[in-house]
This record gives structure tokens, sequence and C-alpha cells, in this order.
């Protein structure tokens, strides 16, 4: 997703001295792009997620026709960080064409990542510290490794861990996995099945009024 800051000559209202003070930290939205959304272990397994999130940038500048060099700062989310290599954002902001004087920040709050880098975008725009920014999220969990720890065991055998469930689908702090936590959720304040399904019908009407 690419934000901008507000600029009058994009607008058909009558643009006022005023209203242009008021209005010049503004966020706007001027492309969002993604990828296919696929199967575990399916037809995009082969791509880490940087070269995911890289894909979608790509395409957001070539759609907004937004200069590369445009873009100030870029925000990605991702969870599981394992294996991926260095500083995840970098590697998408590089890809995509961007300069390295742009700064890149990867974003880890778990199912929320890139909805906290979008937020961070914005804030960055409407505190006047930039002008251009990109944000989104990406995820392979396909690419997630196995994990084994770096100390030789005294007795036994090794024990592996997974990334995908230990990084991003276990609760550390309860241990127990993240999908009981919707269960536990729901029951604790009372959270219906009907709840939910119309909650999700209203994001996809949300999305489909934007669009």
């Amino acid at each position: 997703m690419l934000l901008s800051r507000f600029a009058s000559s994009s607008s058909s209202r009558v643009i006022t001295p005023s209203l242009t003070r008021a209005m010049s930290n503004q966020v706007v939205i001027v492309a969002a792009s993604r990828t296919p959304v696929t199967s575990f272990n399916g037809s995009l397994k082969t791509f880490t997620a940087p070269q995911l999130g890289t894909i979608a940038l790509k395409h957001a500048l070539e759609t907004s026709k937004v200069d590369p060099a445009a873009v100030e700062e870029v925000y990605f989310g991702n969870v599981i960080q394992a294996g991926v290599g260095q500083s995840p954002a970098r590697q998408v902001a590089l890809g995509a064409g961007l300069p390295t004087s742009s700064d890149a920040t990867t974003v880890n709050k778990v199912c929320a990542s890139g909805m906290k880098s979008i937020m961070f975008a914005a804030q960055a725009i409407k505190l006047g510290d930039r002008s251009v920014v990109a944000a989104g999220g990406m995820e392979s969990m396909s690419n997630a490794p196995f994990l084994l720890p770096r100390q030789n065991p005294l007795f036994g055998k090794f024990t592996t861990k997974d990334s995908l469930e230990n990084d991003g689908l276990w609760d550390v702090y309860n241990n127990f996995a993240m999908g009981n936590c919707g269960e536990h959720a729901a029951e604790k304040f009372g959270i219906t099945r009907e709840d939910v399904d119309s909650h999700a019908l209203e994001s996809y009407a949300r999305a489909a009024r934007a669009w």
C-alpha cells in the first residue's frame, strides 16, 4: 500500500488557503496491491516473504505511477522472520527499486503487523515527517523453518521446533495454541458465532464500498 500527503490537485473540491493548511498532512491511499493467497506449500512456496512483499510493492508503484525515488520510508509487517534474511523490509524496499536513502522498518505485532505498519506510515505523514510512505504485510508460512537448539543435548536426541507454531501460532504467555485463544475470548466476552460472521461480513462490505 502506498500512502501520501494530501495534495490539492488530487481533488475536485474548491480548495481555500485555510482548507489547504488544514489538510496539508491529511493521509490518502494512493495505491494498494497484493499477491494471491495460496494453500500451505502451494504454488507460491518457492517465494520468501520479502519476495512476495517486493512483488506487491512493485505493482503498487507501477499502477500508481509513483516514482520509487519519491518513497521516503517503508514499513512492512512480518511475523515468522526465522530464515528470511536480515532486515526483511529493507529487502522489499531495495527489491522494488527504492533508493538506499529510504528508511525501512520491519514490524512484528503478530496478526496486526501489517495493519500496524500502515498506522505507522499514516502517523509519519500526519506528523509531517514524511510525504510518501509504503506500508504493508508479508508472510510465507510455507518457508517457516524447523528450529534446532544450538547447544548439543547432554543425553538423548535433538528436539526440533516448528517456527510457524513457535513464533506465530503459540501463545507464549499462557502456553497454548493461538486457536484456543479465540475460543477462550469468545467464551469470556460472550461473542457468538453470529457476531463473528456479522463482523466478517461488514469487513467485506466496507472493502467493497471503498473499492
